[in-house]
């Protein structure tokens, strides 16, 4: 594996570490300031950034398609996300946002030229935002195929019935579109054929937000995680993904690359909390000296560092076999970095959080909101125990044959 970034990506790099320097780090309080003023639209700050991101071509950096953004692998992207994870909501400012960026490689790889024409492209623009409604509050959704939204043909239209939470977006003012997981086949023998994916407008009669769920608190405003029912919806059948019964394959075309895309921002937020701690050490006295004094606190650096630096090599490795064999090929590295790069994450951020003592709980510092999405990441794309079960099962027979 090169270790060396191309020249193409070392420019990137560097433009937009400097965007970052001079434009978004400066606002990350004004931001939080904006968004508790008018919740779930999104804070004028945030759109003076995207339209200067815009007018720098740093736009739609992770679609690998040449026509809609730089037409980066997923190894060049790997260090651009790491840059904008070090800020939560910063990746926003360059349209590289989850859930959006999955939806729009769902809506390029599977979606009809007319889908494409009225949703792909204003997300592209940015001037729509979008939902993902998967996971539902009366199931086990760690195993989709438990999913119990209907999805059922009723003459020219399907008709949706169904509750879902932690639908991410579905509180942002410009959410303009869902893409729902239901099943349209209940009794197919086969599980994984049950379940159809659909394109649901948010203005649809009978789909209502119930409320906005927090995470140990935070909301994540603008953008949200809400609980949604769809009571009656009805759209035509033209809103359908790919074809009845393939809702597993978009999900499972979809959900690879949002992994890892997670843990490119991952490994962004333990850097910078590996950096903070070390100026917070270097900065305090305790006992007649420095905290960076200490044995047990360079013992702990030491360990955030290598803690760091495993999350980012098994993430670049990930991104590069993707690149080489697809998704599906990658499958088994994609686990190791899901089940990994979030769990450190947390542990680094953590030994920061202490390193600052209560002030590392406080919105003074970026640690307590990045802490929360390192820990929400452990369940979001599946739970850690799905994808260790998938990986040893994976493991046991390469290695046992």
């Amino acid at each position: 594996m090169d270790f060396q970034h191309s020249p193409r990506v070392r420019d990137l790099q560097q433009r937009l570490t400097a965007f970052m320097d001079e434009h978004v780090y400066p606002v990350e309080h004004l931001y939080h300031e904006q968004v508790q003023q008018q919740r779930w639209q999104s804070p004028p700050v945030l759109e003076e950034l995207k339209a200067r991101a815009r007018e720098e071509g740093l736009w739609n950096l992770f679609m690998p398609d040449e026509r809609y953004g730089p037409g980066l692998s997923n190894l060049e992207y790997a260090p651009l996300a790491e840059i904008m994870g070090r800020v939560f909501w910063a990746p926003e400012v360059f349209n590289c946002n989850a859930p959006d960026t999955g939806n729009m490689e769902v809506l390029l790889h599977y979606g009809t030229p007319a889908q494409q024409e009225r949703w792909l492209q204003p997300l592209l623009d940015g001037s729509i935002r979008s939902a993902f409604a998967m996971t539902e509050p009366d199931v086990a959704s760690s195993d989709a195929t438990n999913v119990e939204t209907s999805i059922l043909p009723d003459g020219d239209d399907y008709v949706i019935n169904g509750r879902k939470w932690f639908i991410t977006n579905a509180m942002h003012e410009r959410c303009a579109i869902f893409i729902v997981m239901g099943k349209s086949d209940p009794d197919n023998p086969n599980r994984h054929l049950q379940q159809s994916q659909i394109l649901v407008p948010r203005d649809t009669p009978g789909l209502s937000i119930v409320r906005p769920l927090s995470t140990f608190g935070y909301y994540d405003e603008p953008g949200g995680h809400a609980e949604v029912v769809f009571d009656n919806v009805r759209v035509p059948r033209e809103n359908l993904l790919l074809g009845e019964g393939r809702g597993f394959e978009v999900a499972q075309g979809r959900l690879g690359p949002g992994r890892i895309h997670h843990c490119m921002r991952l490994v962004g937020a333990a850097q910078r909390g590996l950096e903070v701690a070390c100026r917070r050490v270097e900065g305090r006295e305790v006992f007649g000296k420095r905290l960076s004094q200490q044995g047990s606190v360079r013992e702990s650096v030491a360990v955030m560092a290598s803690k760091v630096e495993m999350c980012r090599l098994l993430t670049l490795r990930a991104a590069a076999k993707m690149d080489s064999d697809g998704a599906k090929g990658a499958r088994d590295l994609i686990a190791m970095a899901k089940i990994m790069v979030p769990q450190l994450t947390s542990e680094v951020l953590d030994m920061a959080i202490q390193m600052h003592g209560a002030g590392g709980f406080t919105g003074d510092y970026f640690l307590a909101e990045a802490y929360n999405y390192a820990r929400w990441c452990r369940m979001a794309d599946g739970p850690d125990q799905v994808h260790m079960m998938a990986l040893g099962k994976q493991v046991i027979g390469q290695y046992s044959a």
